[in-house]
């Protein structure tokens, strides 16, 4: 549960906690017996059996197809079928050998989708909860025009951590229901900059959006980190 430091209108600012929105789930998968299945990461195979070792070892295809007749090589008895769990990634050369000193590149790409530049990824670091809180930039969209106009990956729930702050959050909340607009927020000195939780994470556009009924309030952070764009049509070839 991260902590956010946000401003209001006023410029008064607050340091607030953030909670994953779950979702409810529209279907639920049952079986034959009645009883409700579950996901498991099951070890399918490994580099030293996978098609690359094969030719290595046997060559040919046709020799290949005989040592898997023979002997069943491409499986390992032991491990193959263990249930994983705790996985981490790692990155592997051309040899399947792990390294340790990985340049990552970022692609930008037109509406298209052809890429433009390839350039170093930058690790942008936090500033959510940065002595400079998030700011109102003072830019406020109709929510019919943004769900036209962006891509929302998440939503995040800020949440008060006592009585003053519920006063503070049911205020944007209550000025944002009013509005029935979003209102989009930024990091750093005037609100310039996206939203970064965690060091080297993605960072976000962020629209705060309230909800209020009686003495309750919703104050949601919508995230997004692309806009949807018209593609240009190319006339189809003569």
């Amino acid at each position: 549960m991260p902590e956010i430091n946000l401003s209001d209108s006023r410029q008064r600012d607050a340091v607030v906690k953030a909670l994953g929105v779950r979702r409810r789930e529209q279907l639920r998968w049952v079986a034959p017996d009645g009883s409700s299945p579950t996901n498991h990461r099951i070890l399918k195979s490994t580099v030293d059996h996978d098609l690359d070792a094969l030719q290595s070892r046997f060559g040919e295809p046709e020799a290949i197809a005989k040592g898997l007749v023979e002997s069943d090589t491409e499986v390992d008895f032991e491990r193959f079928g263990q249930s994983l769990w705790f996985l981490s990634r790692v990155f592997i050369d051309a040899q399947e050998k792990p390294v340790f000193h990985v340049q990552q590149n970022e692609l930008l790409r037109d509406p298209q989708g052809q890429i433009l530049e390839r350039r170093p990824l930058k690790r942008a670091e936090a500033n959510t909860n940065a002595p400079v809180p998030l700011v109102w930039t003072g830019k406020a969209i109709a929510k019919a025009e943004a769900v036209r106009r962006y891509v929302f990956s998440d939503t995040l729930q800020i949440v008060h951590i006592n009585g003053l702050t519920y006063d503070f959050l049911f205020g944007m909340a209550t000025e944002l229901a009013a509005s029935q607009s979003l209102m989009l927020i930024g990091a750093g000195k005037g609100g310039r900059d996206p939203l970064v939780f965690r060091r080297g994470n993605t960072p976000y556009r962020g629209f705060l959006e309230g909800r209020v009924r009686d003495d309750r309030y919703a104050l949601l952070l919508h995230l997004s980190n692309a806009e949807l764009k018209r593609a240009e049509l190319v006339p189809a070839a003569p």
